[in-house]
């Protein structure tokens, strides 16, 4: 069977998930497992479409940034396919795991692609530093300490935790600190 699994970042990039849904379709995949979600998150499509491929399937991704967040990561992927005798192919780079040639190649691209992105961390970093030296910088408001009121009003009325932070649209570790604070 021939999968394929296509991943944006962010909501605002609808456009881009239905073009790699389009792509997945025209290049016969069966099956297509999608979503909208960041690189670092639980990714719970991902994990579906992993879990559903058997000995002899192909997953399919567009590109490479797509399917893993590190050289590691991905290096993880490849291994547990091809323990399972499952094939990688990669779109953008007519990639394909099924050949000596193509794995070497991955390796190689995901090197790349990780020095890639930690240079590009890198820069922001600095930038972010000079921008905090001139006093340009002041980072995001935090918004869940600005909702301790409400957090420990609700906790008083009697609220889980997990419900308290539903409500108020924060993290659980959110309310936990602000709690253990008080």
């Amino acid at each position: 069977m021939i999968i394929g699994y296509a991943r944006t970042s962010t909501l605002e990039q609808q456009a881009g998930l239905e073009a790699q849904q389009r792509t997945l379709s025209e290049v016969g995949c069966e099956k297509i497992y999608s979503e909208q979600v960041s690189s670092v998150a639980r990714r719970e499509a991902l994990s579906e479409a992993l879990s559903y491929c058997r000995e002899g399937d192909v997953l399919i991704v567009t590109k490479l940034d797509r399917l893993a967040r590190s050289v590691r990561h991905l290096g993880e992927i490849v291994d547990d396919l091809t323990q399972r005798g499952v094939d990688l192919r990669v779109l953008d780079m007519s990639l394909d795991t099924s050949t000596a040639t193509g794995k070497l190649i991955l390796n190689v691209l995901g090197s790349i692609s990780q020095f890639e992105r930690e240079m590009m961390l890198e820069r922001q970093r600095e930038g972010i530093a000079k921008a905090k030296a001139v006093g340009k910088y002041k980072g995001r408001k935090p918004t869940a300490r600005m909702k301790a009121s409400e957090v420990l009003q609700l906790q008083g009325q009697g609220y889980k935790k997990h419900e308290i932070a539903q409500r108020l649209s924060i993290s659980q570790r959110s309310v936990y600190r602000i709690v253990n604070e008080a």
